[in-house]
C-alpha cells in the first residue's frame, strides 16, 4: 500500500529516466547511422577504385605477355594475387564488424542499471 503513496513523488524521476532514455536512444541511433553511412561510403569508393585498378593492371599483364609464352602463367599468377587480396579483405572485414560499437548499447547498460536499482527499491518496500 506504501507502494501506491510513492508513486507520485517516484513520477518527476520516471519521467525523467523516460526522457534519459529516449536521449540514449536518439544518439545511440546517430551514432549508429554516421557509422553505417561511412563504412557504405568507403566501401563504395574502395570497390570502384579497386575494379578499375584490377581492370587497367590485367589488361597491362595480358597486353604485355600476349605474345609470349608465358601468357597462361601470367595469367594464373594474376588469379592467385586476387585470391590472396580477397583473403586479406575479408580478415581486414572480419576485423571492422568485431570493432563496431553495439546498436543500442548505453539504453541496455543505462536500462540494466535501472532495473537493477528498482528491484533493490520494491524488494526494500515490500519487506
Amino acid at each position: 500500500m506504501r507502494l501506491l503513496w510513492l508513486l507520485p513523488k517516484a513520477a518527476p524521476a520516471l519521467l525523467r529516466h523516460l526522457v534519459g532514455y529516449i536521449d540514449l536512444v536518439s544518439l545511440d541511433l546517430r551514432r549508429a547511422q554516421r557509422e553505417l553511412v561511412a563504412e557504405l561510403v568507403i566501401s563504395v569508393i574502395l570497390a570502384i577504385c579497386a575494379l578499375f585498378a584490377l581492370l587497367m593492371g590485367c589488361l597491362a599483364v595480358v597486353a604485355y605477355t600476349w605474345d609470349t609464352p608465358y601468357r597462361m602463367t601470367a595469367i594464373a599468377w594474376m588469379g592467385g594475387g586476387f585470391l590472396v587480396a580477397a583473403i586479406v579483405a575479408a580478415g581486414y572485414r572480419i576485423k571492422a564488424v568485431r570493432a563496431k560499437s553495439e546498436f543500442l548499447g548505453s539504453l541496455r547498460r543505462e536500462w540494466h542499471a535501472d532495473r537493477a536499482l528498482l528491484d533493490r527499491i520494491l524488494t526494500a518496500e515490500e519487506e
